[in-house]
């Protein structure tokens, strides 16, 4: 189906009711009130579940209690900006991140997508154009056979990163906070060697990793002494090697 004709039948699924339960969820972040409100209107308006957020600091409570299938993050905003934002998300999440910006220059796109977003629109834009981007990003996210931009795949295990959870089928494994947070650190770095420092903010915790890595390949591998998923990578640290 063409992004026209995806749109078109959101659209006419909107009616009075507003969008269905099952629509991408778009979590807007924006300092500028107006901007946020239009583009939660018009987005609304297009079929589409609509959050929005004022701040950085918004965005986070948001994103902690909530699962999206998309972020529209504008760049300059007072306080963390959204460059830094997208940086810290990428350490725990894949979640795709639409960057808007009125600094439209090669330099201003390459340093927002080197951080980790998925895409970057220039200010002003037209709106029908923001809604062809996010279709294209979210097709790219849910094509069939395409892993769900918030889930690993580990054999029989999957982790969802927004959520925290680990599951082997049906059967949900319990998980500690700390493990929690190594999975994120791993599943934004799929198949690259992360060293102990890498894993954790001070020499006490570094200390820890070994054992912590051990308690994790319990839960994650059929065969702990010979780990295919979490792996060691000799003189370098630890590697998550998802399927």
């Amino acid at each position: 189906m063409t992004t026209e004709a995806t749109t078109d039948a959101q659209t006419k699924a909107v009616g009075k009711t507003g969008p269905s339960d099952d629509a991408p969820h778009i979590l807007v972040v924006d300092d500028d009130r107006r901007i946020r409100e239009l583009l939660k209107r018009y987005l609304s308006d297009n079929g589409y579940r609509v959050t929005a957020a004022e701040n950085a600091a918004e965005a986070r409570a948001r994103l902690a209690g909530l699962s999206f299938d998309l972020l529209v993050l504008d760049v300059m905003m007072p306080g963390e900006s959204g460059l830094d934002l997208t940086r810290d998300l990428r350490r725990n999440s894949t979640v795709p991140i639409l960057m808007l910006t009125a600094r439209g220059e090669a330099s201003d796109r390459i340093d927002g997508l080197e951080r980790g977003a998925d895409d970057y629109l220039a200010k002003p834009f037209e709106p029908r154009e923001l809604l062809l981007r996010i279709g294209t990003i979210l097709r790219r996210a849910q094509a069939p056979g395409a892993m769900r931009h918030d889930e690993v795949s580990l054999g029989s295990c999957r982790f969802n990163t927004t959520r925290g959870e680990l599951w082997n089928g049906d059967r949900q494994i319990r998980l500690t906070t700390r493990e929690i947070q190594l999975l994120r650190i791993f599943a934004a770095n799929p198949g690259k060697p992360l060293s102990r420092m890498d894993l954790c903010d001070n020499e006490a915790a570094e200390r820890s990793i070994d054992v912590q890595i051990n308690r994790l390949r319990r839960k994650l591998e059929t065969d702990p002494r010979n780990p295919v998923y979490l792996q060691t990578v000799r003189g370098e640290g630890y590697a998550l090697m998802p399927d």
